[in-house]
């Protein structure tokens, strides 16, 4: 974006619209990009007011989102999901409420099966090195460790 040009608060506000429409944002996202295009504080709180108000903004929304395509698409575990939503400023409320929208069954049902593809990814031949491996993974990717050792130990015997 060319942060040379001066926006009036209607056309940031509009450029704004279209942002929030395009995508769900969060409002860290929102707020950080009317910085860059060099608005004061007080246009910031007007057109972010406007943008809630008129439902372009909504974090409930944006956190559900959010969280639903990073478990789908992503295949993270809770863990990674909350702490990237606490990253974004994003109210216990709304992450809370984001957690709802994953079903429990298929929550265990994608561990199971990234736990399988992993396991025939790691080539450790050594027991522990290779549950180690495998649970770093998993790990990483925001799976509770009771739930990834569980997993693990119901399968790699």
């Amino acid at each position: 974006m060319n942060t040379s040009k001066s926006y009036s608060i209607d056309e940031a506000q509009k450029k704004m619209e279209q942002y929030c429409a395009y995508q769900e944002r969060c409002h860290k996202e929102v707020s950080d990009k009317l910085k860059q295009m060099r608005m004061i504080p007080q246009a910031i709180d007007q057109i972010m007011v406007h943008l809630i108000q008129n439902n372009y903004l909504n974090e409930e929304r944006f956190a559900k989102a959010f969280a639903r395509g990073k478990f789908r698409i992503k295949k993270w575990g809770k863990n990674r999901i909350v702490r990237e939503l606490k990253f974004r400023d994003i109210s216990q409320y709304s992450i809370d409420s984001a957690l709802k929208e994953i079903d429990e069954d298929d929550y265990h049902k994608t561990l199971h099966e990234l736990t399988l593809k992993r396991i025939g990814q790691v080539k450790e031949k050594n027991i522990y090195k290779r549950k180690k491996k495998v649970a770093d993974y998993l790990l990483y990717r925001g799976w509770e460790s009771h739930l990834v050792y569980e997993k693990l130990n119901e399968l790699i015997k």
